[in-house]
């Protein structure tokens, strides 16, 4: 049988200086994603600037990772965002856990 292992990403380091909460983790699980979140923010708004800061953040790991620069890579994103609001391929379900 083989060893069920989950590979977690390590803490920013100003969050390890200054302490903070974190409001969003999302995994592959079986090519699927899975998320925990915090609604965290008053405005949902607010929601919609830190997914924008994330793609810019997923662009630059592109950019130094692969032959996309920052900008094509933050293009496909923008392409890929776009795509799944106007024909969701999978709208999924929430459940609050405690």
């Amino acid at each position: 049988m083989t060893e069920k292992k989950f590979e977690a990403l390590n803490v920013p380091p100003d969050v390890l200086e200054k302490g903070g909460v974190e409001i969003l983790r999302a995994s592959v699980v079986d090519g699927a994603v899975s998320i925990a979140l915090r609604r965290a923010f008053d405005d949902p708004f607010t929601w919609g600037v830190l997914l924008v800061d994330l793609a810019r953040h997923a662009a630059r790991v592109y950019a130094m990772e692969t032959d996309f620069s920052e900008e094509e890579a933050l293009a496909e994103i923008s392409a890929g965002i776009q795509a799944e609001l106007d024909d969701p391929s999978d709208p999924g379900t929430t459940q609050a856990i405690n």
